[in-house]
């Protein structure tokens, strides 16, 4: 176990690891603030003094285990000591925490700088100054922690219909108007029961779409239940057909060849480096499909055979980031998931924070390059911390539009 610790650090030089040092660094910083400023005023006895100090070393152990987590060698590890229902569950609180930290830490540093500025100018021995002075950490600290818990209790489940119109330049006549219904990032498992997906389902149907798309991530890991998953969305229905492409879960799961045959036997069909030309009226819609992008590969590499000359394509890539390669190879529509929105956003200073945008500039919604655009849905399931906020869950009801 300690040689796959010291890999794991090791992978460290990948600049893609440095979101999660950094949050891990705000934890542990925050976590010393607190114990700071309430060794003093607790600490009295010898027994208050050890069990603040166990607590804060079961904090910033637990820390350190989710940053450790991120990294597949340590992973399987861990899942040969523990069982798999035990280390979700308190993954997802390590990251809770962790997300916890920086905007408490922001809060906390800028309440003490505000209360000094304060003290200095207002008048002294003011009782409301005072009390606002001895209130405010503790204000900035439940904020955080308030915020999430509204995330994790009430938005995780407030799943609904995202209309998105998108205007194509040259779009054929017989495409103009047709609605395609997308469902991504479902990820069924501990935190996304049977009934939320059978609820997302529902919503497609209802919105009787033209045609409707599973953009990956069925699962989460290969303990998740895959065939009732797909049992669930084998009830989609669209006229056109239901179609699919593969995410990374598909492949950390190693699901990629069961999914295409079991989804296949249900109806649906998953487009694995494949395309599906699907008429409308005298129009095409070239459907073509490829799996997981990996971030240190070649974007898209055979694409380009998936074009269908006369016809309308449009690329289902589980990650958006691959929209720029696909814009130049010639596919006017790209239609993605994998980003969750962000899952957790938090704005600051007019900018828009969430850990999605460290890896790619395509979170959420409708994106544009030249007559090219690719359309990002939030999904409907969480990964790590089972949690949403500013980017609520969503079925996703795309309109083509002819310009």
């Amino acid at each position: 176990m300690i040689r796959g610790v010291l890999l794991a650090f090791i992978q460290l030089r990948s600049i893609r690891m440095l979101p999660d040092l950094l949050v891990l660094l705000a934890g542990l910083t925050t976590l010393a603030l607190l114990l700071r400023r309430w060794w003093p005023r607790y600490a009295q006895s010898a027994g208050v003094r050890r069990l603040l100090s166990l607590g804060g070393l079961l904090f910033a152990g637990m820390l350190a285990a989710g940053f450790l987590l991120r990294f597949a060698r340590v992973a399987i590890l861990f899942t040969r000591y523990f069982p798999e229902a035990l280390i979700r569950p308190v993954q997802g609180a390590v990251i809770g925490w962790a997300l916890l930290s920086v905007p408490a830490a922001i809060l906390f540093f800028g309440v003490r700088v505000v209360g000094r500025v304060w003290k200095r100018l207002a008048p002294k021995h003011q009782s409301a100054r005072r009390q606002f002075l001895k209130t405010a950490p503790a204000l900035a600290i439940a904020t955080p922690a308030a915020a999430l818990g509204y995330g994790v209790f009430i938005a995780r489940d407030g799943l609904k219909l995202r209309e998105q119109k998108i205007e194509i330049p040259g779009l054929p006549q017989d495409l103009d108007g047709v609605t395609i219904a997308q469902l991504t990032d479902i990820h069924r498992g501990d935190f996304v029961s049977r009934w939320q997906v059978e609820r997302a389902v529902a919503m497609a149907n209802e919105a009787r779409p033209r045609l409707t798309l599973v953009t990956g991530d069925l699962i989460t890991t290969g303990e998740d239940p895959l065939d009732e998953c797909l049992d669930t969305l084998a009830k989609l229905r669209a006229e056109a057909g239901v179609f699919g492409c593969m995410g990374n879960h598909e492949v950390y799961a190693r699901a990629e060849d069961y999914v295409e045959r079991e989804a296949a036997r249900r109806g649906i069909f998953f487009l694995r480096e494949q395309s599906a030309p699907l008429r409308f009226g005298d129009a095409t819609l070239n459907l073509a499909g490829v799996d997981y992008q990996r971030a240190r590969q070649r974007y898209l590499v055979g694409a380009e055979e998936l074009i269908k000359p006369g016809a309308f394509n449009v690329l289902l890539s589980h990650n958006p980031d691959v929209f720029p390669t696909a814009a130049q190879l010639g596919f006017p529509l790209t239609i993605s998931g994998h980003t969750h929105g962000g899952q957790v956003r938090v704005e600051i200073l007019r900018q828009d924070l969430n850990m999605a945008r460290f890896f790619t500039p395509y979170v959420d919604g409708l994106y544009k390059k030249n007559q090219s655009a690719v359309f990002v849905s939030r999904g409907i399931g969480t990964i790590g911390i089972p949690a949403r906020l500013g980017a609520p869950p969503e079925v996703a009801l795309i309109t083509l539009a002819r310009v």
